[in-house]
C-alpha cells in the first residue's frame, strides 16, 4: 500500500519560511518524479515543482521560482520543499505526488502527471 505523509505546514507570518517534508512508503521511492502541488480554497491545484527520480533536474511554477527549492533523499524516501520569502498568496493546501514516470515531463504541473498523492499539509501566510 502507498503512502505518501506530508509534514511541516503551520501558520506562518508574510516574508517567514517553511520546509515541507513528504515521506514515502510502499514504493521504490528513485523509481518516481515527485511533485508538490497546492491547492487554495475555490481554486483549482496547482502545480508548483517538481524533482527526477535523480534529484539532477528540477521544475517549479513561476510563482515559485526563486523562493522555493525542492529536494530529495532517496536514502530517506523523502521530498522537501525549503519555502523562502512567503507570501499570504502561498496560502493554501500542500500536497505530494509521485509521478508516472521518474522525469518531470511536459505535463509535470498536471494532476494527471502523478500516480499516488497525499493527504496534504495546510499552510497559512499571515500579513
Amino acid at each position: 500500500q502507498v503512502q505518501l505523509v506530508e509534514s511541516g505546514g503551520g501558520s506562518v507570518q508574510s516574508g517567514g519560511s517553511l520546509r515541507l517534508s513528504c515521506t514515502a512508503s510502499g514504493l521504490t521511492f528513485d523509481n518516481y518524479a515527485m511533485g508538490w502541488f497546492r491547492q487554495a480554497p475555490g481554486k483549482e491545484r496547482e502545480g508548483i515543482s517538481c524533482i527526477w527520480w535523480s534529484g539532477e533536474a528540477t521544475e517549479y511554477a513561476d510563482s515559485a521560482k526563486g523562493r522555493f527549492t525542492i529536494s530529495r533523499d532517496n536514502a530517506k524516501n523523502t521530498l522537501y520543499l525549503q519555502m523562502n520569502s512567503l507570501k499570504p498568496e502561498d496560502t493554501a493546501m500542500y500536497y505530494c505526488a509521485a509521478g508516472v514516470t521518474g522525469y518531470c515531463t511536459d505535463s509535470w504541473s498536471l494532476r494527471g502527471g502523478y500516480k499516488y498523492w497525499g493527504q496534504g499539509t495546510q499552510i497559512t501566510v499571515s500579513s
